[in-house]
């Protein structure tokens, strides 16, 4: 079996920098799982259901990439999947010191599973789920930001169809 990396998130909606830190991490591990998790600090605008169903959409064309849900920590989820490491994506410096955070607490729990960080492609260095829910909400363009099927489902959401 060859390395296998975990990127979690909430992919509330799955954006497309997300999209960019997964493809990219696919070309260095043999094997992603993006994992989807609940993080009880936000309120979800998409079900879990809903989000792997717009990850695994999204994913589809890259071969070496799954998707599952998890409600354990990220690091017990990792030992469990026998993962190697944890991939993350960093936009701006802002990010940096919480993901530090992040990454030192995840290495305490478990210091065998380490975490890359992957810069974020310049182009989506703005970008933010909540930001794109924002604009999506009073029906502005976001196309571009997200997948079309992605665009669709909050035009759903929002009613905006």
């Amino acid at each position: 079996m060859g390395k296998l990396a975990i990127c979690p998130g909430t992919f509330d909606p799955i954006t497309n920098g997300h999209l960019d830190i997964i493809s990219r991490g696919a070309k260095v591990f043999d094997q992603v799982i993006v994992a989807v998790f609940n993080n009880q600090a936000k309120s979800p605008l998409f079900t879990v259901e809903e989000r792997i169903h717009l990850l695994k959409e999204s994913i589809k064309d890259i071969p070496n990439v799954t998707v599952d849900a998890s409600d354990h920590l990220l690091m017990d989820y990792a030992q469990e999947k026998n993962a190697h490491a944890v991939i993350r994506g960093l936009r701006a410096v802002s990010d940096f010191e919480y993901e530090m955070q992040i990454t030192s607490m995840n290495r305490k729990l478990n210091e065998n599973i380490e975490t890359f960080f992957m810069m974020t492609n310049n182009q989506y260095s703005f970008l933010s789920s909540s930001m794109v829910k924002e604009i999506a909400k009073y029906n502005g363009n976001i196309s571009g930001l997200v997948p079309e099927f992605v665009e669709q489902a909050l035009k759903e959401k929002y009613n905006h169809i």
